[in-house]
């Protein structure tokens, strides 16, 4: 199952928010369809996790409205094969029968919330709204990170080195003894490095490498 999601989960471009529901029931489906239209949201309805599987994810902020009792894979089994394929869309649980344990394993796997039929449809615009926003915050780290990852595969092998030491809190003199350079050329390189990652200061430099993981390793 998750072979196959990872090889679903490429974008395609929609327009706004989008909300995907995965409900077996037709008349729930379609009736969230509705509310969710009614308020300017795209709306994408499933039957089934199967179904779901059919279609690429959407490119713009979304969130997944999830039933807990499905045919086949259960929304609950469903949110753990998501997480192993790496597809974070934030998910919204409901379910007739909810109950506590099951409302604690939803809420641990990541999900936005849990709402128990039947629900105001207040409180799963409200839901939606948490949840697309969320997705939102999360796409924006992540064109972050992937364009300081491209600033960051410019630099040369020295450089990446140096990026890793002064990221340490080293100073120039301190990681020209590390590498054995004269402290003139860990400067030169530094500069190079400031300029290919966008750096205004040391400390944004500092702050770009934390964002990308850079750790100092044993020389």
């Amino acid at each position: 199952m998750a072979q196959r999601l990872k090889s679903t989960s490429a974008t395609t471009d929609t327009g706004g928010p989008t909300v995907l529901v995965v409900e077996d029931d037709e008349t729930v489906r379609r009736a969230l369809g509705n509310l969710f239209q009614s308020v300017g949201l795209e709306v994408q309805l499933f039957g089934s996790a199967p179904d779901m599987l059919q279609t690429k994810l959407p490119a713009t902020a979304s969130c997944l409205v999830l039933d807990v009792r499905l045919p086949g894979l259960s929304g609950l089994d469903f949110q753990t094969e998501l997480a192993k394929a790496d597809i974070h869309i934030p998910i919204i649980f409901m379910s007739g029968h909810g109950d506590i344990p099951m409302t604690v394993r939803a809420m641990k796997g990541g999900a936005v919330d849990f709402l128990t039929k039947p629900f105001r449809d207040q409180d799963m615009l409200d839901a939606v709204t948490v949840a697309i926003e969320r997705d939102r915050k999360r796409r924006e780290a992540g064109k972050v990170v992937a364009n300081l990852q491209t600033h960051f595969e410019t630099l040369t092998p020295r450089e990446r080195e140096i990026l890793a030491l002064v990221s340490s809190g080293l100073m120039n003199k301190q990681v020209a003894a590390e590498l054995g350079l004269a402290e003139i050329t860990v400067k030169i390189h530094r500069g190079h490095i400031m300029k290919k990652m966008g750096a205004k200061s040391l400390a944004d430099l500092v702050m770009k490498a934390e964002t990308l993981g850079i750790r100092r390793t044993k020389l």
